[in-house]
């Protein structure tokens, strides 16, 4: 089975998740700006969502987190649950 591991940012707005995803494209740190700006308990751990398989986070997260390449930051994408960034740390196939 697939396996990932992945960090995250959860904010509001798409406009906001923008923002911080330029942020981190000129130098910022993810898990500085997911300890400050993440809604997600997650955000006290850098963002950190620890290993899990595929079908285990929502589907949007899902598509993401099992084609992305690994190191790249994603997003926005939208969830139930806002706008996320998202960054594959490992994965397994």
């Amino acid at each position: 089975m697939a396996k990932a591991t992945a960090r995250h940012i959860l904010v509001d707005t798409e406009e906001k998740c923008q923002s911080l995803k330029d942020e981190i494209s000129g130098g910022a740190e993810f898990a500085d700006l997911a300890r400050e700006h993440s809604s997600c308990p997650s955000g006290q751990r850098g963002g950190d969502l620890g290993e899990f398989g595929r079908g285990m986070m929502v589907r949007e997260f899902d598509e993401v987190v099992f084609s992305a390449d690994v190191g790249t930051v994603q997003g926005p994408v939208k969830t139930q649950f806002g706008y996320h960034l998202l960054e594959v740390t490992s994965r397994t196939d």
